[in-house]
């Protein structure tokens, strides 16, 4: 939800230390963090103890996901997990669509480094807007309003501007936090970073 980047090598820890697996959800990391490899690349970490959940729907551009694990893992999955046992398998078009996007994460480096920069310039110019930007060095940033109303008012005010910033309000996150989740991406222009931060300072203005 924030941005934030999971102590996995502390929970590694613990996992070894009380022989349990590790399960890494990694929507966000996978195609972006660790050259493209994800957070586990980014922490230089490897174990038989994890299991490891890629999404392919967000970095990857196409469709469902993936677990990558110790072979006994993997086996239980294939014979016991329902949601798996009575699906369909993936069309051929799927799989040549994700073979492109796997070798373009692989090789292409130019559009991460066109998303740090994104990340940067946002960073740089929101630090004067009149509300708590978190720590965050990954395309989730965070934008701590505090008030739901004010929050949401911020959200709609830039949709009519053609921005879409979703508030998130408690329970999601916790009572006197209400947020604007931004979410960068390569797709993005610099252009686009500026228009948002234009938008942010406007309106920032109107409710003071």
């Amino acid at each position: 939800m924030d941005g934030d980047i999971a102590p996995l090598p502390a929970l590694l820890q613990l996992a070894e230390a009380f022989d349990a697996w590790l399960v890494v959800d990694d929507a966000h990391g996978f195609g972006v963090l660790g050259e493209g490899r994800g957070t586990l690349a980014h922490h230089g970490l490897a174990s038989e103890r994890i299991v490891y959940m890629g999404t392919l729907g967000k970095a990857a551009g196409v469709a469902g996901a993936f677990v990558a694990a110790h072979p006994a893992v993997i086996e239980t999955l294939l014979q016991t997990a329902r949601s798996y046992a009575y699906t369909t398998a993936s069309p051929p078009l799927l799989a040549a669509a994700l073979a492109a996007a796997l070798r373009a994460i692989r090789d292409d480096d130019f559009r991460r480094v066109h998303l740090r920069s994104l990340i940067g310039t946002f960073r740089a110019g929101a630090g004067a807007l009149p509300w708590s930007l978190l720590p965050s060095s990954t395309p989730i940033q965070p934008l701590v309003v505090g008030d739901v109303a004010d929050a949401v008012a911020i959200s709609e005010a830039l949709l009519a501007r053609g921005l879409l910033v979703p508030a998130i309000r408690p329970p999601t996150v916790p009572a006197g936090t209400a947020r604007l989740r931004i979410s960068l991406s390569a797709a993005h222009s610099v252009e686009d970073v500026g228009a948002l931060l234009a938008a942010l300072r406007d309106i920032g203005r109107t409710l003071a």
